[in-house]
């Protein structure tokens, strides 16, 4: 597989590409009627399928094969941090999340964040770019800003875990994190999470870990995790 496309909307045998696709295949890459092509539906399934029918803001294909992806999650890592002030590093977080393995990622805003908002539809452009280069057919799921309070009350997970600066040595999240069971990792603003936020988590289930010796800026211990989370279970 040289280069794989994107498209959720698969009806009856047929695979419709959204205008940015179509422009993408017709346009820039010059395929035609006949062509065929890889892609996946972000779902867990690859498609061979061949293009039926092209257009500057559509093109449709002929699915030929569907083939499940291998399974990549023995278990689900499920990432919620503070977006950092420059969107552009939290982008990267998520370019090299997704290639990696990443299941999940919920977007906090926290007493100390530095940004409230976010803009999702470029975000979500991020993943499915990220997806399609290093071959994935998943497509991580990306939840919206939620309050860390209510986020940290409601949430569900085998393994919850909030790293943070403490005065002393909290373990390292390497040595707590379980195979095989579906983890969250909060990761808090450049200032990290304030006392009353750790306290809060610690109250509705969520254990103390540590990254390491280093202090670390929010997107590097987001990788940190996600690299230690998704590699545990060998993916």
């Amino acid at each position: 597989m040289n280069q794989l496309f994107f498209t959720q909307k698969i009806e009856q045998g047929f695979a419709h590409f959204d205008e940015e696709e179509s422009r993408h295949l017709v346009t820039v890459l010059r395929r035609k009627v006949g062509d065929l092509l890889e892609l996946t539906d972000g779902r867990g399934f690859f498609y061979e399928a061949e293009i039926a029918e092209t257009g500057k803001r559509h093109v449709l294909a002929r699915i030929l094969k569907t083939t499940p992806a291998a399974q990549e999650n023995a278990a689900a890592l499920h990432l919620a941090i503070a977006p950092t002030k420059q969107i552009e590093r939290i982008e990267w977080l998520l370019e090299k999340a997704t290639e990696i393995g990443i299941a999940e990622i919920t977007l906090l805003h926290c007493r100390r964040s530095e940004r409230d908002t976010v803009r999702l539809d470029r975000l979500e452009k991020v993943l499915v770019s990220a997806m399609k280069q290093s071959l994935r057919a998943h497509l991580p799921k990306l939840n919206p800003m939620v309050r860390f309070q209510a986020f940290v009350t409601k949430v569900q997970a085998e393994q919850k875990y909030i790293a943070w600066c403490a005065d002393t040595p909290l373990p390292h999240l390497k040595t707590l994190l379980q195979p095989g069971k579906n983890a969250l990792v909060l990761i808090g603003p450049e200032g990290d999470f304030s006392p009353e936020e750790v306290q809060l988590a610690e109250a509705n289930g969520f254990t103390g870990v540590g990254l390491g010796a280093a202090r670390l800026r929010t997107e590097t211990a987001g990788l940190l995790v996600v690299a230690t989370g998704c590699w545990s279970e060998g993916k």
